[in-house]
């Protein structure tokens, strides 16, 4: 029988810090001076934070404002999207393997991911290179509850790329995550509001309330937990205003 992974990474000690309040155009024009500092080489920006901090939420709306600001001439040779989202979460193990390795019961753990595989995904973004005129991504459907293989693709002109995530501060097997994004921003929203958005989320993708409730008081709070020990290696500790 298939052994789990070893690696399980633990909180530090280290206390989350205060969040500066910011609003969502802050934040906007904060990625979009990342990318004008850079002169012309691809920036990697993290969004991090526990389940249901709104993560997706807030790359989804970076990624949506800043395409038309920094997308190339359509003529221009390997131009791309101005900016691109790629998700963690896409590299969720499968459900048949983590049924396999009795970890089914914790899926959304750290050793529940291919850490390994986000972190050559996020070299091969990092290089930018114009011999790879496509990088593709995977993407996690939440209406499967499964991974999606080269569902996202990111062109070698695309000068912003937005990844979102639970453990992009971890040690351990993903600790070569942080070296490869330029910024990354923590979610840290008032606690009782994240709860109640993520159990909303579990029902609305099929969860009943009370199981939604269990599953976000248990195994996602576990996982809380470890996302918020990692918070002080963040540039930013954020909490969105308005």
């Amino acid at each position: 029988m298939p052994t789990t992974p070893s690696h399980r990474p633990q909180p530090s000690a280290a206390p989350t810090p205060d969040p500066v309040e910011l609003t969502a155009d802050d934040l906007v024009d904060r990625a979009g001076s990342l990318v004008a500092a850079a002169g012309g080489r691809r920036v990697l920006l993290g969004v991090v934070g526990a389940p249901g901090a709104g993560k997706s939420t807030l790359a989804e709306l970076l990624v949506a404002r800043l395409t038309a600001e920094l997308a190339g001439p359509a003529s221009s040779a390997g131009a791309g999207e101005g900016a691109a989202l790629v998700g963690m979460d896409g590299f969720h193990l499968a459900q048949a393997t983590l049924e396999r390795w009795g970890r089914a019961d914790r899926k959304g753990a750290p050793d529940t991911f291919d850490a390994g595989g986000y972190v050559a995904l996020l070299r091969r973004l990092r290089a930018a290179d114009d011999a790879e005129p496509v990088v593709h991504a995977p993407l996690f459907r939440r209406d499967l509850e499964e991974p999606v293989g080269s569902a996202v693709p990111v062109r070698a002109g695309t000068p912003l790329v937005v990844t979102e995530g639970n453990y992009l501060l971890l040690d351990g097997p993903w600790a070569p995550v942080r070296e490869l994004l330029d910024e990354v921003w923590f979610l840290a929203p008032a606690e009782e509001l994240r709860v109640e958005r993520l159990v909303a989320r579990h029902e609305r993708f099929g969860k009943a309330p009370d199981v939604a409730r269990a599953w976000s008081l248990g195994p996602d709070q576990a996982n809380a937990d470890v996302v918020a020990a990692s918070a002080h290696r963040a540039d930013l500790v954020v909490r969105l205003r308005g």
